[in-house]
């Protein structure tokens, strides 16, 4: 197998700075922000914005999309400038009864919650949050049975993430799918703490919506986002009219000539604009980048780095998931519960780390712009703090 080594030269981190946060925001590649600045510039000549231009580097885009998930048709991908954007598209358009349950994770990302909120108080439907176990023992594996056993005939759908966006703990999306199944209910994900660097094949989990925000694992901008909708959302109503999903729209001679038709596939959902000189250029050089890696390759380094010091950080008393219930890349690092949190986050900023606190746990994010240095760095700190509570 390929190998990758670390990759820090390709963006513009600080040397002095431990950026273990990907999960709150990617940096930049070097290549990304050119390809911004020039996506600036090309509006200074307008003259030289074909119509072509309009549509082609979105097809691009879609076609490099498809191969990070495994989608058999690019035509089923759209560009969102939101979660919440291509959450709603999905969920406006589930023919709910009243009664119907809807089924979330406990604290899944807000995102992924007001819209069933809304929903549920619209039309008499019943939200059920699956909570985590009490328990740290087998807590991943806990809290996948709980999920499964809360899937029944009155699921109509079940809205999560492929990781809990808070500590990383994985879903195991191919039981869950299955069962969905079963019930006929409908599997819609939020991708956007895993997707690019973790595998995800739409193929084998065959999701009804995949929506995945590009500023984290997909190394892209801000506001912007990708959609993967299934066939059960291929005749629905989008929530914007866009001149530019109607048929044959790339034909600008014959525009107000309306149509009724919509783009073939999915295309109908795509956020209106969807033609962003700055951002679509950004985001295709990032997801070509991931394409080069490798999104196995990415999360194969980022175990491979990690797995020594989880072990001290283990010995030191910290609880971390079962690497089952885990990815590599993303994972909450729970302190002894005598440990003051304020006294962690203090020596985090003198060291330059950064990563997210969040109640008695750290988040770690890691990715390729990272090496063995940082991750020392990291446990020396847990170590400073963690012997001078128990010396």
């Amino acid at each position: 197998m390929h190998m990758l080594t670390c990759q820090k030269e390709l963006f513009s981190l600080p040397e002095e700075v431990t950026y273990l946060n990907n999960a709150y925001m990617a940096p930049s590649l070097k290549s990304v922000s050119e390809a911004g600045l020039q996506g600036i510039h090309q509006k200074n000549t307008p003259y030289v914005i074909r119509p072509q231009d309009f549509f082609e580097p979105t097809e691009v885009l879609r076609e490099a999309y498809a191969r990070i998930i495994n989608a058999p048709n690019p035509q089923q991908i759209v560009t969102v400038p939101s979660i919440s954007y291509g959450i709603a598209n999905a969920a406006q358009n589930i023919d709910f009864r009243p009664g119907d349950e809807i089924l979330l994770i406990d604290e899944q990302f807000p995102s992924n919650y007001y819209i069933w909120q809304r929903l549920a108080e619209e039309q008499q439907l019943t939200i059920k949050t699956i909570t985590p176990p009490d328990t740290l023992e087998n807590r991943g594996q806990l809290w996948n049975e709980r999920i499964l056993q809360a899937i029944n005939s009155k699921t109509k759908v079940v809205s999560m993430g492929q990781v809990h966006w808070a500590d990383g703990t994985k879903f195991d999306l191919m039981a869950i799918r299955q069962k969905t199944r079963a019930v006929d209910a409908l599997l819609i994900l939020d991708g956007t703490q895993s997707v690019g660097a973790l595998p995800f094949d739409v193929q084998a989990i065959q999701p009804d919506a995949l929506i995945c925000a590009a500023y984290k694992w997909l190394m892209g901008p801000y506001s912007i986002g990708l959609a993967y909708y299934g066939e059960y959302f291929n005749q629905g109503k989008p929530i914007e009219e866009s001149w530019m999903n109607r048929y044959n729209s790339e034909d600008f001679a014959n525009l107000v000539n309306y149509q009724e038709a919509y783009q073939p596939g999915a295309l109908r959902y795509e956020v209106g604009e969807h033609s962003n000189f700055i951002l679509i250029p950004m985001l295709s050089e990032a997801v070509r980048q991931i394409n080069a890696w490798g999104v196995d390759h990415i999360q194969e380094y980022c175990r491979r780095l990690t797995a020594p010091f989880i072990e001290q950080l283990k010995k030191l008393g910290c609880w971390v998931e079962d690497e089952a219930y885990r990815g590599a890349h993303l994972f909450g690092v729970r302190l002894p519960e005598e440990v003051d949190v304020t006294e962690v986050k203090n020596t985090f900023a003198q060291e330059k780390i950064y990563v997210s606190v969040r109640g008695n746990a750290v988040r770690i994010a890691t990715h390729l712009y990272n090496d063995e240095k940082d991750w020392q760095k990291l446990v020396n700190c847990f170590e400073q703090v963690l012997i001078s509570r128990t010396a």
